[in-house]
């Protein structure tokens, strides 16, 4: 069954002081609904991608929010799987409207960060990893240090490798209105930021953000024809230990190697076919890794390529990373990631990405990871 992405609206991305989680909520689904002439009463199921409402918003039933601020009464389903609640919204979207059970669904990720302290966020986030790793003291920024630190010295490179990936997604961020940086930095102010944990420093690091974004999935071919679309061609999921010493290895996400490869074998494609893709930069270690991971680029090759910037727009080569801006600059509201994500793909498929557009692209990949990467997601999209 052929089904497509029909819309997509994300909020601004940043410190939104005024609004709350289901304000944003509210505006992406409303503004989305609106832009692509959709009533809800089209819509069969609503999934909602969102960690930390049941922590620091002391909301484990946002399914009936929802559906007391829409006036509904179809099917809401939550789901959480840290920072990949976006993309596993989206994954069982897609599932759901496959299985025949629905033809049109509506897939939101939102979430509301800087409401609290540094201390409770980052508190909140730690209940992504393992209970050990806590109980140790280590956070996320020291999580991805351990990983970069392994991957610098295997491979023989230094910070100066990593602080490329930086400075090409704020580069693009500033085609991006919605982004939560919008601001060009250099190779010299990511090296002289203060260290959160060496070597990561805070401009290696994404930051914390509020908002929401929303897509609309369609298998109905009235709608499909109606408007632009983009036809999911495939979203696949893999999950791995949650903590870190019982991996494999730290110098890739064995997760996201699982679910590339069998999203490449759904989708008939390669690597080589993708002109266009959102990677999960949560730190600048994780867009390295992943370009090996997902087999961009050959094993230990990442360092050298990100620092000759081959996947900067301006650059023209055949591959474009984080047109967005990536979770570096457009923003990291870990719900909403996963579709925004998503969302970028549609636009740059369709012909609606503006000053960032790309030209003649067909294929788009999406990789969106959950905490230290226990849980990744990768979808690819086709037109």
């Amino acid at each position: 069954m052929k089904s497509g992405i029909i819309g997509y609206y994300s909020t601004r991305f940043g410190e939104l002081w005024e609004r709350s989680l289901f304000d944003l909520v509210e505006e992406s689904i409303r503004e989305l609904l609106k832009d692509s002439k959709v009533d809800i009463s089209r819509v069969d199921a609503i999934f909602f991608g969102n960690m930390l409402g049941g922590i620091i918003e002391n909301n484990l039933h946002a399914s009936a929010k929802l559906a007391e601020i829409l006036g509904i009464h179809i099917p809401i389903f939550h789901t959480e799987a840290a920072c990949a609640s976006g993309g596993m919204a989206f994954h069982l979207a897609h599932n759901y409207v496959q299985s025949g059970k629905g033809k049109t669904v509506l897939v939101v990720g939102a979430e509301k960060m800087n409401d609290s302290s540094p201390e409770q966020i980052t508190q909140a986030l730690m209940s992504a990893a393992s209970g050990e790793e806590q109980e140790c003291g280590l956070t996320f920024p020291g999580l991805y240090a351990l990983m970069a630190r392994e991957y610098l010295s295997k491979y023989h490179y230094t910070k100066k490798h990593l602080a490329a990936v930086s400075v090409k997604n704020h580069l693009h961020a500033l085609n991006n209105p919605t982004a939560q940086f919008q601001r060009e930095i250099t190779e010299e102010m990511v090296l002289q930021s203060p260290l959160v944990a060496d070597p990561l420093g805070l401009l290696d690091s994404s930051p914390i953000t509020d908002g929401a974004a929303s897509v609309l999935i369609s298998s109905d071919q009235a709608l499909l024809k109606k408007g632009k679309s983009a036809t999911i061609l495939s979203s696949e999921i893999a999950t791995d230990s949650i903590s870190l010493m019982r991996r494999k290895s730290i110098t890739g996400i064995e997760a996201t190697q699982i679910a590339a490869q069998k999203a490449f074998k759904e989708a008939r494609l390669t690597p080589a076919d993708i002109q266009v893709a959102e990677l999960h930069d949560c730190f600048t270690i994780a867009e390295l890794m992943a370009m090996e991971d997902i087999g961009f680029w050959k094993r230990g090759e990442a360092g050298k390529r990100a620092g000759e910037y081959e996947t900067l727009f301006s650059n023209g080569g055949n591959l474009i990373v984080n047109t967005s801006g990536g979770l570096k600059a457009a923003g990291h509201p870990v719900g909403a990631t996963g579709i925004k994500q998503i969302g970028e793909l549609y636009l740059q498929l369709t012909g609606q990405a503006k000053k960032r557009q790309i030209k003649k692209v067909r294929h788009g990949l999406a990789q969106n990871v959950g905490g230290s990467g226990g849980t990744a997601v990768v979808t690819i999209l086709g037109i």
